[in-house]
């Protein structure tokens, strides 16, 4: 799956790698979680756009979303038959741009978190669905909810799926709605190949939302994981006091 991930490209680079036409400026973010705004990337009216909507996607027919499921990952083998995406993975398909994200294995009984990220350092292109939702009084929310594939077999010792990640001589296949056709795009939703991706151990402050500093992606250190380590629990100092003597009264408990 995908729950945290990160974009510390410059703009100028994104933008020249997306080939949007707007300029947006935006700052470096090492720990972007669901619900909040995320760049995206999608084509209208014949060219790429670059826009902001809520990564928890919304479909039109939801008529309450405070009573629907939070959808931030969609995946590839159902995307053709759920409800939820049946319609964006054929009209409304989208990139979001990242620089990586972040996975959880569970280690001596605690979450451990890894950031992943391509080996050749390349800012990625996570393939997306979007979604508007109009609300009852006309209000619009712009949505998205990013593809994840079963993982590959060097990815899988840490999750068993995956972002889906578009190459760029690819992009302009995934992002092509107009023929409200999928086929052609049906091989695109696959994991990445064996070695596109590296990953090391990172501190568990990511575990926090409110964490958002360049100190989340750096390996962690021999004396970090130490003292990040839990602490066995010491021993109580004094004996529980033993218990009164039955003196022929019984007991209701």
């Amino acid at each position: 799956m995908c729950g945290r991930f990160v974009i510390t490209s410059a703009p100028s680079a994104i933008r020249q790698l997306f080939g949007y036409v707007e300029q947006p400026n935006f700052p470096p973010r090492y720990n972007v979680a669901p619900t909040q705004p995320i760049p995206v990337v999608l084509v209208e009216n014949g060219a790429r756009h670059f826009q902001l909507m809520r990564w928890g996607l919304l479909p039109a027919w939801v008529k309450d979303p405070r009573g629907f499921t939070l959808l931030i990952n969609a995946r590839s083998e159902t995307v053709l038959v759920k409800p939820a995406f049946k319609n964006a993975v054929r009209r409304r398909r989208a990139l979001v741009p990242a620089d990586g994200y972040y996975e959880w294995q569970a280690v001596d009984g605690r979450k451990q978190p890894y950031f992943i990220h391509r080996a050749d350092g390349r800012p990625l292109g996570l393939a997306a669905l979007c979604e508007t939702w109009i609300g009852p009084n006309g209000e619009e929310l712009d949505t998205v909810a990013i593809v994840t594939a079963a993982a590959s077999r060097d990815l899988a010792g840490l999750h068993d799926r995956v972002p889906v990640t578009i190459e760029p001589s690819d992009f302009e296949r995934w992002l092509d709605c107009r023929g409200d056709e999928v086929d052609a795009v049906l091989p695109l939703m696959a994991a990445p190949r064996l070695g596109a991706f590296v990953w090391h151990r990172v501190s568990t402050r990511v575990n926090r939302v409110v964490n958002d500093d360049a100190q989340l992606v750096l390996p962690i250190t021999a004396e970090e994981a130490e003292a990040e380590a839990p602490k066995p629990k010491k021993a109580a100092r004094k004996a529980a006091a033993a218990p009164p003597a039955d003196e022929g009264q019984g007991s209701l408990f």
